[in-house]
């Protein structure tokens, strides 16, 4: 096999868990091959480099081989080597991170427990 579908490469190596919403990420210009948006038809060979933005982080990952099925997530790195930076992931991390302090919108108030959690967290001086 010497080229193959982005989209279809892009859920058989897990970038994205289903071809349909690598189909909608293509269309939506989340997608680039070479720095060029890809339409999901668009075909992928060797040596070219793919970046996918997905929940918040920018995986730039470089093509080795071709897949027509789905792989275990073990068998992955065969096909493609990555190459986002690390930086990208803890920033991603961090983001999570500062998500999981926040309130609800429309939740009110947080509670003494709550902010006294988000005080320490943020290294707000206790009074």
């Amino acid at each position: 096999m010497e080229s193959c579908r982005v989209d279809k490469w892009l859920w058989a190596t897990r970038l994205y868990k289903t071809r349909s919403l690598a189909t909608a990420a293509c269309k939506a210009g989340k997608v680039k091959i070479d720095g060029a948006n890809a339409k999901a038809a668009r075909t992928v060979t060797p040596g070219v480099v793919v970046t996918a933005r997905k929940d918040g982080i920018v995986r730039t990952v470089k093509v080795i081989a071709m897949l027509d099925k789905r792989v275990g997530a073990k068998l992955v790195p065969d096909y493609l080597e990555d190459l986002t930076p690390v930086e990208e992931y803890e920033a991603a991390k961090e983001r999570n991170r500062s998500l999981g302090l926040r309130q609800p919108r429309g939740a009110g108030r947080p509670t003494k427990r709550r902010r006294r959690m988000m005080d320490k967290f943020f290294g707000k001086a206790e009074e």
